[in-house]
Parts: C-alpha cells; structure tokens; sequence
C-alpha cells in the first residue's frame, strides 16, 4: 500500500498512536542471542544469494511503470516504534491509499466485504487490485516483493518470525487487546501467516500471532521459517 513517506523525526510524532504503550515481552536471554545470530547470518546470506533476483525483480519494476523501485512504507515494530519497511514497489506511484485504509479498518472491526472471493471478515488484499502493476501481481505471488525486508531483519527492526508489522493507520482502530503483538520484534513470517493466512478473521489472527508470543522458542522459529519456506516452494498462497 503506496504511502506519503516521511522523515524519521515526523514519523516518531504522527505514526504512533497517543495511546499506544506497548511494554516488550520478557526474552529469555540465549534466545534472544540465539534468535538474532540467526536473523544476521540468514538474512546476509538470503541477500547474497538471492541479489540475481533482486537485480532482475529491480529491473522488471523499473522497466514496467515510472517510479522508485523500492517502495518505503512506515510500519510500526517493537512497543509500537516506527521506521521504514522496504518492499519492491508493486504498485503504479499514483496508487490511492484510501481504499486500502478502508478495507483495513472494516477487516479489523470484522466487516469485510463479503465477496464471493472474499469472505466476510476474512484477512485477505483487495481482491482485483486496480492499482497492482503486472510485475507487481507477480511479485505479489511468488513473495520476491518481501525481500528487501531482508535489509530490515539485518538492521535489527525486523525478525525473521514474529507478528507482520502493522500500518499506524492499522493500530488506529486496534482494540486494545490487539496490541500485544507488537511486544515482541516484528517478522518477515509468522505463526499465523504459516498456519492461516487468508483463511481467518483479523481477530482469529491475532489470537496466533499471541500464541507464538508466548511459545517462542529458537526450535518453534526454525520449524515456522521451515513451514513457510515450504509452502511458497510448492505454491501455497498465504
């Protein structure tokens, strides 16, 4: 979802909510280290033999419609601070966000839209995305847009298991039971997008990713990277 950017300083005073008191959940210390030793070494390693398709993702994007190649999009991580998510951009640059926002905020208060292809209260994207490039739709599919996420994981303000972070516009409406998952690091993947993604409501999701709060283990995260790993090499949405 295409979003104004802004600076570190802006973000800090408009993409956290004024409620918003988010306390870190109690880490054990070897996993914290075990966990990220392995976030390092992985995403070091997943950017050096994936920068082949990072080059060709990059130059697809370029190719296809005017605009950055990476889109930032400031996302909300660990007790609720901001910073900036990168992604392929896979959107035309003159992509609306209030669509998104919408959609967003019915989904969170269990309304959805009801569709045929989208049940009612269902985490799903919009469903024929106008605004989704054909590069885009493709990045979208194999999740070669997430990459770059990988330079968030190798800065620290991102985990490769964890909650997905959240839009502030998204935290906007959260209840605050909700908000517990962002005491732990923000993922690249997470038990629940390995286990139900596009398949529950947002409170049902949420109600995993507090499940793996309270499981975390260094073993519960290489079974999950595993799982994921796994179902986009056999083509499993989530």
């Amino acid at each position: 979802m295409e979003a104004p950017r802004l600076t570190a300083s802006e973000a800090s005073r408009t993409s956290r909510p004024a409620w918003l008191a988010v306390p870190e959940a109690p880490t054990p210390l070897g996993y914290r280290v075990a966990k990220r030793t392995l976030d390092v070494a992985a995403s070091a390693f997943g950017l050096l033999i994936t920068s082949p398709v990072l080059l060709g993702a990059a130059a697809a994007v370029r190719l296809e419609s005017p605009g950055p190649i990476l889109f930032r999009q400031q996302r909300l991580g660990l007790g609720g601070r901001p910073f900036t998510c990168y992604k392929f951009r896979s959107m035309f640059v003159t992509a609306d966000e209030g669509r998104h926002r919408e959609h967003v905020r019915d989904l969170i208060r269990g309304e959805g839209e009801g569709g045929e292809d989208e049940g009612e209260g269902v985490w799903v994207s919009i469903q024929s995305d106008p605004r989704v490039t054909g590069v885009g739709a493709f990045l979208r599919r194999s999740h070669i847009d997430e990459l770059p996420q990988l330079i968030n994981i190798l800065r620290g303000e991102m985990s490769l298991v964890g909650p997905r972070p959240p839009i502030p516009y998204e935290v906007e409406v959260y209840e605050p039971w909700h908000a517990r998952r962002l005491s732990v690091v923000p993922g690249l993947t997470g038990l629940w997008q390995a286990t139900g993604w596009g398949k529950l409501s947002f409170d049902e999701g949420v109600a995993l990713d507090l499940a793996y709060i309270d499981r975390r283990s260094f073993w519960f995260d290489l079974r999950l990277i595993g799982r994921t790993l796994w179902q986009i090499v056999t083509g499993r949405q989530f």
